[in-house]
This record gives structure tokens, sequence and C-alpha cells, in this order.
């Protein structure tokens, strides 16, 4: 199948007139989910904080299940922080995202006991990417209290994970300690 480009697209937009355009986002709307949470920030932005926790929550359950056994699956998590960023309007609630999903990684280590190399690169992966958002966006302050209490509980955990997320954690926060 050759995919269609934005060229295509826009052509075939411009043959249709505004009552067959308004159908087709709305037939949109019903059958995709990523279009509905869209939509729903644009007509209300503070449906982003509710999708925000919904989110979380999905986090949550991959490493704590409120039922059954821990089935840790690394390619739901990626989906959900992709899923989230592309409908997310504020960098922060991005951030939040990325930030709980490194606490309750760490969490669920020092719950579990050692897990395995794959494991921690994920979360000091996410960890980054967290501290690089902050960074880029000046939202150290917001987020300093946060991000040390992620590395702090990380502190001693196997396999150089904890020294990793202490570096990561100096590497972007050193300017802001106070001493």
């Amino acid at each position: 199948m050759k995919r269609a480009k934005i060229i295509d697209l826009k052509k075939y937009l411009k043959g249709k007139s505004e009552k067959e355009l308004i159908d087709e986002i709305v037939e949109l709307f019903k059958t995709n989910k990523q279009v509905q949470e869209i939509y729903s920030i644009k007509l209300n932005p503070q449906n982003e904080e509710i999708l925000l926790e919904e989110y979380k929550d999905k986090v949550i359950q991959q490493f704590f299940p409120s039922r059954g056994m821990n089935v840790l699956n690394y390619n739901v998590l990626k989906k959900l922080i992709s899923d989230f960023e592309k409908v997310a309007i504020k960098k922060s609630n991005v951030i939040e995202l990325l930030l709980c999903y490194a606490e309750n990684g760490v969490d669920f280590t020092n719950s579990y006991g050692d897990i395995d190399e794959q494991f921690y690169n994920n979360i000091s992966k996410i960890y980054e990417k967290a501290l690089y958002l902050i960074a880029e966006n000046n939202l150290e302050e917001k987020y300093l209290e946060d991000c040390q209490n992620i590395m702090n509980d990380a502190t001693g955990i196997g396999w150089g994970f904890g020294d990793w997320m202490d570096e990561l954690f100096y590497d972007y926060f050193g300017d802001f300690i106070k001493e």
C-alpha cells in the first residue's frame, strides 16, 4: 500500500464541502481514541489534567497492578508515553508522566528487589528524558524536589543504576543545588 502524503490529503479535503469535512472529522472522532483525546483537550483545556491522571494510572498499573501478578510490559509503557506526548499541549504534563514512570520504576525495584539491566536502562532513559524536558523548558525549580527524591530512592540499586541516576540528576540540576 502506498501511503498518502499531506499534499494528497489537502487535495482530497479541498474537494469536500464544509458539511462533508465536518462529517469526516466526526467519523474520525467516533473511531479513533487519539482523535477523541485531541479534541477533548482542544474543546476543554482542563481535560488535559484529567487525561494525564488516566495515563498515570495506566503507568502505575504496569508496575503495581491492582489485580493479578506483575507483568511489566515495556512496549505498553512506551506506547503510553508516546500516545500522551502526541495529545498533550503542556510540556509540564509530559514531564509529570515521565516522572511518574521513573518514580514507579524505582519503587518497583525497591519493592521486589534487583531486576535486570534492561529494566534499569528503560527507567534511566525515561528519567533522563524528563530531566532534558525540564531543562529545556526552564522548569528546574518546579521539579527539583521530585527529581531529587527519585534519585535518592534509587541510591544503592544494583547494576550501577543508583550511580547513573545520581549522575543524571547532577548533570541537569548541579547548578540548582543549594549547599
